[in-house]
């Protein structure tokens, strides 16, 4: 064999070698596409898999395959992994985000309805369970589910330039919240575990949702204020 040959052979090789390896725990990646992203990602998935066995896979989908039901798509990859998995996936185009495992023992390793929690505090809980419950325990279940980690950020304004950014973000936040309720619960640490790093994140998004909720209060007196006023003037 030429030098050339086994040159472009070993080329060849740790090409493969790598796409194998960045295709590990960010197991599907359409959407951001970057390497800082993919490397933490990997970093604490090998990590989380090597103290724990437990591995958390993630995919960033632009959309569903053939309009399919998320579920489905879920059950059906979870269904080729051997060992036990947590699936994180994001479907940029259908709006989704689920998590799924391949086994129901992993749900007690991490609260999956905290981490897809559309809310981050317990009075925003209280108000999103007054608001949209239809049942006595459908209002328990709403309050206590709070402290998102994925859908608060998600949910924030982008610019167009940004929206990259912050489905990374939002994304790595929600990986790095069941990478740690898993190690919690094992009794692990984790070193590529930034701790809470990204609280700072929740905070504003707390700041601004209690801000907007003031502000709506503030409105709705000053329009009760002015509508008393009117209707005393109407009087005299």
């Amino acid at each position: 064999m030429s030098k050339l040959h086994r040159g472009l052979y070993a080329l060849i090789l740790i090409i493969f070698f790598q796409s194998q390896l960045i295709a590990e725990y960010l197991y599907k990646d359409e959407v951001v596409h970057r390497e800082p992203f993919t490397k933490d990602i990997e970093l604490l998935g090998s990590e989380l898999y090597a103290k724990t066995g437990v591995a958390l896979r993630l995919l960033m989908l632009k959309e569903l395959p053939d309009g399919q039901d998320m579920y489905k798509y879920e059950q059906e990859l979870l269904a080729t992994f051997k060992e036990p998995t947590i699936l994180l996936v994001f479907s940029e185009m259908d709006t989704q985000v689920d998590i799924q495992v391949n086994d129901p023992a992993l749900y007690k390793y991490f609260n999956r309805g905290q981490v897809l929690s559309p809310t981050t505090s317990i009075v925003q809980a209280y108000i999103i369970a007054m608001m949209y419950a239809d049942s006595w325990e459908h209002f328990n279940q709403l309050r206590t589910e709070y402290g998102g980690s994925i859908l608060p950020l998600l949910a924030g304004k982008a610019k167009n330039e940004q929206i990259v950014g912050k489905y990374a973000a939002s994304m790595y936040n929600g990986y790095l919240d069941i990478a740690h309720q898993v190690a919690a619960s094992k009794g692990i640490t984790l070193e590529n575990d930034p701790g809470d790093a990204n609280q700072e994140a929740l905070f504003w998004v707390k700041l601004f949702f209690y801000g907007f909720v003031l502000y709506g209060i503030v409105l709705y007196i000053r329009k009760k204020i002015e509508l008393r006023r009117l209707k005393n003037e109407s009087k005299e």
